[in-house]
């Protein structure tokens, strides 16, 4: 088991080598994920190490290959798709939400649907329309898909190699503007002896800073964001629990409960619109739960109820530290 400092998107690369390594079912499909490596080269050098069967350059057509992810799972394999930005996935909506996450409810549980479909999503990289959306609410809202997202190297790994162990179809949101954040990743890499350490559940969500005043909750893009205002507000005296969510179907309402009646404050921080968002699933689910604990509403951040602005805006419309720093300040003054 070795360690190393890697960043995000070479984590996934080394996940996807390790599922390749280990289960000759798996296969990877994708729009120039082959010769290319992908457009942020997180599948570089797989293709020529495993074959044009294994690692599959696909038309561009994303219902097609989610269609043919669906056929390849029903067959006994374990397709990881991949959709080259997250505002292309689209196309493969209906095969997603109505055949995807269906078949096992409707072959009353006899059917089993192990594929992963990875999406960068976000925005941050100056990307021009379509290219820096966060859909994951879509997803998270349809029965039968879990859809999780990490924040950190290690976690990219390790949760990557969950997803495609799964019989259950994930949808396995990466956040692109951290691709090139490198953090420690505890794994079987670079040729070093094979095993497993003992990651956390794929749907737990874990507790990154510890505190007293107030619980930060985020997921993704945005866990950097938060703690980097737990750090700011700590220069101020207030103690800021920050929350890494990771999954956001099922969420793991259970922690931040705990979480919240220790805090007794709760400000949620996500990069999609507030707007019928995960964290209005999680205000009032923890509002129902921690009534008497709570201390302040449950307050959240996110992005404008907008379509997704041109590059030289986005710096406006993405949640930065004083937009989480201001919800904080205002949940403490009640």
């Amino acid at each position: 088991m070795a360690v190393q400092k890697l960043p995000l998107a070479k984590a996934i690369n080394e996940s996807l080598r390790k599922a390749l390594e280990t289960d000759p079912k798996v296969l990877l499909m994708g729009e120039d994920i082959g010769k290319l490596g992908g457009v942020f080269r997180v599948t570089d050098g797989l293709q020529k190490d495993f074959g044009e069967d294994r690692v599959i350059d696909t038309p561009l057509a994303e219902s097609g290959i989610v269609g043919t992810a669906i056929g390849l799972a029903l067959r006994g394999y374990r397709p990881v798709v991949e959709i080259q930005f997250d505002g292309f996935v689209f196309p493969a909506y209906d095969q997603i939400v109505t055949q995807l996450a269906k078949m096992h409810a409707r072959s009353l549980g006899k059917v089993k649907l192990p594929v992963v479909i990875r999406i960068p999503y976000g925005g941050g990289i100056g990307a021009v329309e379509h290219h820096s959306e966060s859909p994951e609410a879509l997803f998270a809202h349809v029965a039968g898909l879990k859809v999780v997202s990490p924040s950190n190297s290690h976690d990219a790994y390790w949760m990557l190699q969950q997803a495609i162990q799964s019989d259950d179809p994930v949808i396995y949101f990466e956040p692109k503007r951290r691709y090139w954040d490198k953090s420690e990743v505890t794994a079987p890499i670079g040729g070093s002896a094979a095993g497993d350490a003992i990651p956390a559940p794929l749907h737990s969500a874990r507790t990154l800073r510890q505190g007293t005043d107030l619980t930060l909750v985020a997921y993704g893009p945005m866990v950097k964001v938060c703690l980097e205002a737990a750090a700011a507000a700590e220069e101020e005296g207030k103690s800021i629990e920050v929350l890494d969510l990771r999954s956001m179907s099922p969420i793991d309402f259970d922690a931040i409960q705990a979480s919240v009646e220790k805090t007794g404050r709760l400000v949620v921080v996500h990069e999609a619109p507030v707007f019928y968002g995960s964290g209005a699933e999680i205000a009032a689910r923890i509002t129902e739960r921690c009534f008497y604990h709570l201390e302040a509403p449950v307050l959240r951040v996110g992005g404008f109820h907008a379509p997704y602005p041109p590059a030289r805006l986005e710096e406006e419309y993405l949640p930065g530290l004083d937009r989480v720093l201001d919800a904080v300040d205002r949940s403490l003054a009640y």
